[in-house]
């Protein structure tokens, strides 16, 4: 059997940055309200002029990524994007990353795991690498939040934390003891509308929505009860990061870098003193771009291997929760 390793990895993020005291402006809130909930100083969301979108701003990162693995798109044998935010409704944005790089014909698949998408996403590439599938698989996760969030007092406890942005990686077949070691997925669709965006849906569908436009009617933008998913969100990174470890006989001291995904400073920097891990073990970027979703994470590995702090022979963990409930881990040897 085939091991699946990162071969390239790139990311995107536009060039319209929002500071806290930018968001002041829109709503009641501030600096440091913001940074004492979240960590969160700034974030990038598109400007509208620039005509970015998941799939375009996927297309960039995925760009560097095969790029850094010494690739051309043509090389590319499969697409899998991560997103909440999909350019449309439908058709999903893989396909349109398979148009915008120019390649014939390739497979693409499109993931809603939401926060931990890209880890699936990944669990998905390692599975299909291994069996022998296909060669080199392209993984992305790309968000437009801003497009969706209540810019208002109303809507300020989600709208400040989330930002824009794409990550993207090349997975690729590799017959070395390295790569991915294992991944871990999860849910517990109970407490689904515990962090979701309700309407519009299947059951709600557009001739409704336009004939009640509501103006009160907050279905339309993300709802989060954030003391709920914060509870949540920190043992589940505990539980899956522990699952990784032992089931590759590794202890958290092992671990050259946790890259969890940025949903929060907070959570990150309670399971850095549970585990009892350096600040260098730890990878966080969320101060400058919020929470990214899907993208998170991909940002965050791609920056962490541009600054050094991933090296080869690296135990790279990644970790992840949101939305759904879902969580998922990976463990790399880099």
């Amino acid at each position: 059997m085939y091991t699946s390793r990162i071969a390239g990895l790139g990311h995107y993020v536009p060039d319209n940055v929002v500071t806290n005291e930018d968001l002041s402006k829109m709503m009641d809130t501030n600096d440091e309200w913001i940074i004492e909930r979240t960590g969160i100083k700034e974030r990038r969301w598109i400007d509208p002029k620039t005509g970015d979108s998941p799939s375009t701003m996927g297309t960039k990162a995925a760009r560097i990524a095969i790029k850094n693995a010494g690739l051309t798109p043509d090389d590319i044998d499969f697409i899998i994007f991560a997103t909440l935010s999909p350019d449309y409704y439908f058709p999903g944005p893989g396909v349109m990353v398979q148009e915008q790089l120019g390649i014939k014909e390739i497979g693409a698949l499109d993931v809603r795991n939401q926060c931990s998408g890209f880890v699936y996403s990944l669990s998905i590439a390692d599975q299909f690498i291994k069996t022998g599938m296909y060669q080199n698989i392209l993984v992305i996760g790309s968000e437009n939040h801003s497009g969706g969030l209540e810019k208002s007092t109303r809507g300020r406890g989600v709208t400040v934390i989330f930002g824009d942005g794409a990550g993207a990686a090349v997975i690729q077949r590799s017959e070395d003891s390295k790569g991915i070691l294992s991944t871990h997925l999860h849910s517990e669709g109970k407490h689904a509308e515990e962090l979701a965006l309700i309407g519009p849906n299947t059951g709600r569908w557009v001739p409704e929505i336009i004939s009640e436009d509501n103006p009160e009617d907050s279905s339309y933008y993300p709802h989060m009860n954030g003391n709920f998913v914060f509870k949540h969100a920190v043992t589940r990174f505990m539980e899956v990061i522990g699952e990784a470890l032992a089931t590759n006989n590794y202890k958290p001291e092992d671990i050259n870098l946790l890259v969890p995904h940025q949903a929060n400073l907070r959570i990150s920097q309670f399971v850095q003193a549970k585990m009892g891990l350096s600040d260098d073990q730890v990878f966080n970027n969320i101060m400058r771009y919020g929470n990214t979703t899907a993208a998170s994470i991909p940002i965050a590995m791609s920056e962490a291997w541009q600054e050094g702090k991933i090296k080869e022979g690296d135990l790279v963990c990644l970790a992840a929760f949101g939305s759904g409930f879902t969580w998922a881990s990976a463990l790399i040897r880099w």
